[in-house]
């Protein structure tokens, strides 16, 4: 049977800034997905979307396109609204481990389907097989009954090949043609995953600063909604916020360590920007699942989120009580001067822990779980000449060089203590 177009005129007209059909952008997907457009023509087409761009029907069409190459998951029969986050990645951001039992406390139901790092950014399914005997990989029937009535009611897993598997080749693709950084494509490529788990609804939290993925304020602002329309579009209830990400988030960088601060927040503790923000994400997850007056600050104080926690990862397979590895190195890091601690580069501790074996630099590396960073001080921080600072970890100690090469102006410090705020912004349905 021929085929309805070809991909030749559909990529000449993205190239010439015309506007493509629905018809078109089905197609495309969908031959894509079957193998009849070949990743060179692909390619071709995500530069033309690259250098032109896609309105706000174009890209809802796209991201349409992208959950019907795949199945949807369907949570209307777990007897609990479901309340969904994703976060664009960055450098100690554990805040999925909390936040999940925390919402999910409330009765409220939190399938999150997580990933992996690449880079200096860490993965949630990797801090989390820190916990002896965890497991990622669930079927649908297990997820299922975790997130149901007689389940703890949240769910860390990684999601299942068969959501948007268009997505998966597209992103690939655009990792080694220098598309990634495109508004449309990095909207719609989470959006489709997210809108097929089949959430009711959706809290995005857009990180901003040196250590994410966008650096630009205006630009996260320009992600924020163009995510936040598209769930909207697609009748998932969603609002962004904008979160800081000039220096790392909380006191501890790297698997095991990311577990053991996550758990010290869940005992009511941890560090003020860690609790600060899973107190944020968790209101407006509640918010948007009907229970606007839950009283979060004490579901974190009196054990009820750690409570679920511990129900979460036994179900999975894992002992909340097990001992975490530890690494066989250490180094410290100490002041050089008497001051303000002005600068703490979250890009620089990122690379440091990934160069210490945290993260991975290719899809399918092995991770060191204990390796990673724990910092002594924060910005606005008053040191002396000889405090410690930071103490690098990792099992191989010839990893110690280049590590501190990405520290190198890294820190600062001053006499003024810097502005800091962690939530910059939110951004809702128009």
């Amino acid at each position: 049977m021929a085929e309805k177009f070809d991909m030749v005129d559909v990529i000449r007209a993205k190239r010439e800034h015309k506007k493509l059909t629905k018809e078109e952008i089905d197609w495309t997907i969908d031959a894509y997905t079957r193998g009849v457009v070949g990743d060179e023509q692909m390619a071709a087409m995500a530069m033309a979307i690259f250098l032109n761009g896609m309105d706000r029907e174009e890209i809802t069409q796209w991201t349409a396109a992208m959950i019907a190459s795949g199945e949807r998951m369907d949570f209307s029969g777990l007897g609990r609204v479901t309340a969904d986050k994703h976060s664009t990645g960055g450098v100690g951001d554990k805040i999925t481990l909390p936040l999940a039992p925390l919402v999910a406390s409330f009765g409220v139901a939190v399938p999150q389907l997580s990933g992996r790092g690449l880079g200096h950014t860490g993965g949630t399914l990797d801090k989390l097989e820190a916990i002896p005997g965890w497991r990622a990989a669930l079927s649908n029937d297990e997820i299922m009954h975790i997130l149901g009535l007689e389940g703890p009611g949240a769910v860390i897993c990684a999601a299942g090949t068969g959501l948007a598997p268009a997505d998966k080749k597209l992103y690939a693709l655009r990792d080694i043609t220098a598309t990634v950084d495109c508004i449309p494509l990095i909207a719609s490529s989470i959006m489709s995953k997210k809108i097929a788990e089949g959430t009711h609804s959706l809290v995005l939290d857009v990180k901003v600063g040196s250590g994410a993925f966008m650096k630009d304020l205006d630009k996260a602002r320009e992600l924020a909604r163009t995510m936040v329309d598209l769930g909207t579009d697609a009748g998932v209830e969603t609002v962004a916020l904008l979160t800081d990400m000039s220096t790392p988030l909380g006191l501890k960088i790297g698997n095991s360590l990311e577990v053991e601060e996550s758990v010290e927040v869940l005992a009511g503790g941890g560090p003020a920007d860690v609790r600060e923000l899973t107190l944020a994400l968790a209101r407006e997850m509640l918010t948007a699942a009907g229970k606007p007056d839950a009283d979060i600050e004490a579901a974190l104080d009196d054990g009820r989120a750690m409570d679920v926690w511990r129900k979460m990862i036994e179900a999975q397979g894992g002992d909340p009580d097990g001992a975490m590895p530890v690494a066989k190195e250490s180094m410290d890091i100490f002041a050089q001067e008497d001051g303000v601690l002005e600068t703490l580069d979250a890009l620089s501790v990122g690379v440091a822990s990934w160069r210490l074996g945290a993260g991975r630099a290719f899809a399918g590396e092995k991770v060191q779980l204990a390796a990673g960073v724990e910092l002594f001080a924060k910005p606005g921080d008053t040191v002396k000449k000889g405090d410690k600072l930071m103490t690098l970890y990792t099992d191989e100690a010839d990893r110690f060089e280049r590590a501190l090469e990405s520290l190198e102006g890294a820190v600062e410090i001053g006499t003024t203590a810097p502005d800091h705020s962690v939530v910059l912004d939110r951004i809702a349905a128009k």
